[in-house]
């Protein structure tokens, strides 16, 4: 609920549920260790790449292709492609305006949840992951580990970030700390990337600050991003004369809420939306929003398992590795 600390480990029946769905890495990694996903060279591993002449002496016979030979009267080997493990990074925004939510939970809880189940959606024997987070105009980095305490460490390293007061948010951008994941870790893996993404221009056509290291980002790695919004981000309700105060700069302003501005203010928040969409479509990033007022994991299992029927649409139409 709203106003408690996050959690440092999922649920177990969560983690249970969780458990029975996976996020499809699609594209292919650069491992050196055994895994269970796709690699980018041959080697020993499960997955069958193309059909190459059989060289007597050099070839293990039990990759002959046997229909191939059957096909081509010649006897045909085919190349596995080696299983690697996965490594996963994620951007965690924890800028002052992530702490903020009028639903059930802060956006920052949901967050810190979304950061949890993802790893939990991924990892397999021999995968690690790791954190970049952005806080108080600062980029700090959580080693990738593997193994069953990783997580809980990384939940409880994350809770124990203290509240960035309004006003102490000046340093670093979301746009730097994307370039900075983007140029620290060049392995071939998962990025997921979690903010609100209240830096983009409400205006068409503008290009987010955030969209070019996005989009250098997504042309190496296989990246998610998940936008966590709250419903007083889209839509004010009809309350007068009210403070507000803008968690980035610190300032406060005194604004009469009549029917005007409501309507003006819900036309912004849509462009916003509309342009954060539209960027990260650009960007070739899959797009997942949660909000404070629904329940995540239903939103997160949904998009699950469209993701799934999109991976395997995908893997039925991938050519073989080439030699």
């Amino acid at each position: 609920m709203r106003g408690h600390p996050p959690p440092t480990a999922l649920d177990p029946r969560l983690h249970a549920a969780l458990r029975r769905l996976d996020l499809r890495v699609v594209r292919r990694l650069e491992g050196l260790l055994h895994g269970e996903h796709l690699g980018l060279r041959l080697g020993p591993g499960s997955e069958p790449a193309e059909a190459r002449l059989y060289q007597p002496g050099e070839d293990d016979v039990r990759l002959m292709d046997w229909s191939v030979t059957a096909r081509t009267t010649a006897p045909h080997v085919r190349d596995p492609v080696a299983d690697r493990e996965l490594e996963s990074w994620t951007l965690l925004d924890l800028s002052a305006s992530m702490d903020f939510g009028t639903g059930h939970q802060e956006k920052r809880d949901i967050a810190i949840g979304a950061l949890a189940a993802v790893n939990v959606l991924t990892q397999r024997v021999g995968d690690r992951f790791g954190a970049h987070f952005l806080h108080r105009g600062q980029i700090r980095r959580w080693p990738a580990r593997s193994g069953k305490t990783a997580l809980p460490a990384l939940l409880a390293t994350v809770a124990a970030a203290p509240r960035t007061r309004p006003g102490a948010d000046g340093g670093a951008t979301f746009a730097d700390a994307l370039h900075d994941l983007s140029r620290t870790r060049g392995r071939r893996g998962l990025r997921v990337v979690i903010s609100d993404f209240l830096d983009t221009p409400p205006e068409a056509g503008a290009e987010p600050p955030w969209e070019r290291p996005m989009r250098r980002l997504a042309v190496r790695h296989q990246v998610l991003a998940v936008e966590v919004i709250d419903p007083r981000e889209l839509d004010l309700p009809d309350i007068g004369l009210v403070a507000m105060t803008d968690p980035e700069s610190g300032r406060t302003r005194e604004v009469h809420v009549s029917a005007k501005v409501r309507r003006d203010y819900r036309a912004a928040a849509l462009a916003q939306r509309a342009a954060v969409q539209a960027g990260l479509r650009r960007c070739g990033v899959p797009h997942l929003v949660l909000r404070t007022d629904r329940d995540w994991i239903v939103d997160m299992a949904r998009f699950v398992v469209e993701q799934r029927r999109t991976a395997h649409r995908l893997a039925r139409h991938t050519p073989a590795v080439p030699r």
